[in-house]
């Protein structure tokens, strides 16, 4: 067992739901570091998501709490070890730690439902309309940094366009289609390209429309991230001091009822395709 560097959100996740099933056990954290054979730092550690754990531990916990619900213990399991360099690694001194751990998140789901009102969603975006985002930070951002984070947007994108491509529904307001960022052109090849990316099997691409008045989720950007198991899915809300991430049963259960009704006040697929390219050519 070792120290694992820099915490990510999911190692401090993991954690969490170990100390979860402790306390739903009701074993202290005295108790249950006696059971499986560490000391009260280590536990400590562990639970704070500071310190790697392998596999094997966490269904020794799992067996020391009683816990039965083998998808939750393979899926926490999953979750053990040192942390893997994903490709936002390489951004750790450059873009703040909330971006990575968006993308980390963002890796690990196996499906993904967005909801935008005034922003294309990230990871529907062209480069070219994450550059003029990027420029239009406060405080402003130099030019390198501005490509760092356009690059760092794209590559977000693989968990739409790579090979391990998972299902994403994306649910844009019309605000979002007609804000033209960028001027015509830049505007203009956003709508062919979330137009393109709505053909793909794996996205779908829900359009709410002016007509449809007042809805639940109006006033923010909201990420949920589905995972292998419902209790470790996660909602990433964005916010003027960055990204907000949420994990507590209530929130979750909150977050997919508005993406719900959300959803419902959206038009179909196809009649949301039209109404994007009715709007680029009115661009």
């Amino acid at each position: 067992m070792a120290s694992s560097g820099a915490t990510t959100l999911r190692q401090q996740r993991l954690g969490f739901e170990l100390r979860k099933l402790r306390e739903n056990a009701g074993l202290s954290s005295t108790a249950a570091a006696a059971l499986v054979g560490v000391n009260q730092g280590h536990m400590s550690r562990i639970e704070a998501g500071r310190y790697a754990v392998s596999a094997e531990r966490v269904r020794a916990f799992a067996r020391a709490y009683a816990c039965t619900d083998q998808s939750l213990i393979d899926a926490l399991a999953g979750m053990t070890g040192r942390r893997t360099r994903g490709w936002w690694e390489e951004y750790r001194d450059i873009l703040p730690p909330n971006m990575l751990d968006l993308a980390e998140t963002e890796h690990h789901a196996t499906a993904m439902r967005i909801a935008s009102v005034i922003h294309i969603p990230g990871l529907l975006q062209t480069a070219d309309h994450a550059r003029v985002l990027a420029s239009n930070v406060v405080p402003p951002l130099t030019p390198p940094d501005v490509e760092h984070r356009v690059s760092y947007r794209i590559k977000r994108q693989a968990v739409v366009y790579g090979q391990r491509a998972i299902p994403l529904t994306a649910i844009v307001h019309e605000a979002a289609l007609r804000m033209g960022f960028g001027g015509p052109a830049v505007a203009r090849a956003q709508h062919r390209h979330l137009i393109e990316a709505s053909t793909r099997e794996n996205v779908s691409v829900l359009v709410i429309p002016f007509g449809a008045g007042t809805f639940p989720g109006s006033g923010q950007s909201i990420v949920y991230c589905s995972e292998v198991v419902p209790q470790l899915d996660t909602v990433q809300l964005d916010t003027y001091h960055g990204s907000e991430f949420l994990d507590a049963h209530a929130q979750l259960v909150k977050y997919q009822k508005v993406l719900d009704l959300m959803e419902a006040c959206a038009i179909s697929p196809a009649k949301s395709r039209d109404l994007i390219a009715r709007i680029e050519k009115e661009t």
